[in-house]
């Protein structure tokens, strides 16, 4: 892991020692040590809780921006981080001190007094002792992987839940199948809670109005309850209250358009009074979220010539490379699309890949000498059935792909750890 480069780090590679394995669904472990710390969880803001195999991220973005647009005040917890591990807490709209954090790490490992839990566990642990301590209006919770057992399912009663797009994923912890991985995700509906659901593959689907009903939440699914169409000039937005003309939201993507409107249809079950029109198109105009086919402008992009555009996607997964494959085909096509892929080892690269592929001028495959868990360049090329060339590190594609045509854009993409390690590179 190298040297720790602050006083957090330094306690969470610390924490690593506590447990043998870094992923173990379990929920015992977790309350036990919100019982030792006084159950922050129970003096928490409004909940929303964010489940999904893809999207979350976005989703919780764009309820963070509708939400801060109307003036309230968001905390934030996503995973993973990118470049650090701040990114992971937000705190009445700020990232959260290297001070804080450090504090409520000390606090919370002295409190558990060694007992066993996970790194995720106990930094989760952290989130929410400080989630109970700073105020705010609203708190988006997104799970960590799965949602049943997921460490953030200690949330007893949620305002409302979301569900994102379910695909095949992490599958040696939920299940083979998409029924299995569905209700897996479905564990964090509640009794009477509604929950807002997107564009799901109909066996998903049946999962997850199964659990709903057994919940007695009601479940608000797209095409049935709200709508969401592109316009000539953004969105449009409709459930049983009428239709809102909405902007294109800030993060690219046709995908986001099912995001987006998870998230709105959210916080209209919920219905605080502060949710107005202006603040939801506000909040989509506004959104951000690092690594979701964000346009760099950094040293890396100096490598390419004038002309190009160099982009960064932390999609990894089937589901993923669906939705990266759609915007190739709707926002990249009138150019040549040039892909760097570098994944994460145990992924479905070969799913991945054969999404994306039809819609690459060239397809590199990369590996950056600090990326975690990085699928070997050899590996990657055999999954695409040898269509992918070796690119060595993402600087040495860059410089190799081959420039004597019109002005490109470049894509890299297949894992979110690849994208921390580029948007470090881009930034130096």
């Amino acid at each position: 892991m190298g040297v720790p480069a602050s006083r957090s780090e330094a306690i969470i590679e610390r924490l690593h020692a506590l447990h043998p394995k870094l992923i173990d669904l379990s929920l015992g472990r977790m309350q036990r040590c919100l019982d030792a710390l006084g159950n922050p969880e129970r003096r928490l803001p409004p909940v929303i809780h964010v489940a999904g195999t893809n999207g979350k991220g976005s989703t919780c973005a764009f309820l963070r921006a509708v939400a801060e647009a109307a003036g309230q005040r968001v905390h934030v917890y996503t995973s993973p981080h990118l470049v650090r591990f701040h990114e992971r807490i937000r705190l009445a709209g700020e990232l959260v001190s290297e001070q804080a954090l450090s504090d409520a790490l000390e606090h919370v490992e002295r409190v558990n007094a060694g007992a066993p839990i996970t790194v995720f566990e106990i930094t989760t642990a952290v989130a929410l002792h400080l989630f109970a301590t700073v105020p705010a209006d609203l708190l988006v919770l997104e799970v960590g992987l799965g949602g049943r057992f997921d460490a953030t399912n200690v949330i007893e009663a949620p305002v409302a839940a979301a569900i994102t797009s379910i695909s095949m994923d992490h599958m040696d912890f939920l299940g083979d199948t998409l029924e299995k991985i569905a209700f897996e995700k479905a564990g964090i509906i509640k009794p009477g809670v509604h929950c807002a659901t997107g564009l799901q593959e109909p066996e998903a689907l049946a999962v997850i109005a199964e659990v709903a009903k057994t919940q007695g939440a009601p479940l608000l699914a797209r095409g049935r309850d709200w709508q969401v169409e592109a316009t000539a000039g953004g969105l449009c937005w409709q459930d049983g209250r009428g239709a809102v003309a909405l902007p294109r939201p800030a993060l690219p993507g046709p995908h986001q358009a099912d995001n987006a409107g998870i998230a709105l249809a959210a916080l209209r079950a919920w219905d605080p009074p502060w949710l107005t029109e202006a603040a939801m198109q506000a909040g989509l105009a506004r959104a951000e979220w690092p690594a979701r086919m964000q346009r760099l402008t950094g040293r890396l992009a100096a490598l390419l010539p004038s002309g190009w555009e160099l982009w960064l996607d932390g999609g990894h997964n089937a589901g993923a490379g669906v939705a990266i494959a759609a915007h190739l085909a709707d926002n990249f096509a009138d150019r040549p699309a040039h892909l760097l892929v570098g994944m994460k080892g145990g992924k479905q690269s070969a799913e991945f890949l054969a999404s994306i592929l039809p819609h690459a001028a060239t397809l590199w495959a990369v590996q950056e000498p600090g990326q975690h868990l990085a699928m070997p360049v050899e590996a990657i090329i055999a999954a695409s059935h040898g269509a992918a060339r070796a690119g060595g590190t993402v600087a040495q594609a860059l410089r190799a792909l081959p420039k004597d045509g019109p002005p490109a854009r470049v894509l890299i993409c297949g894992s979110l750890y690849l994208a921390g390690e580029v948007l470090k590179l881009d930034a130096a």
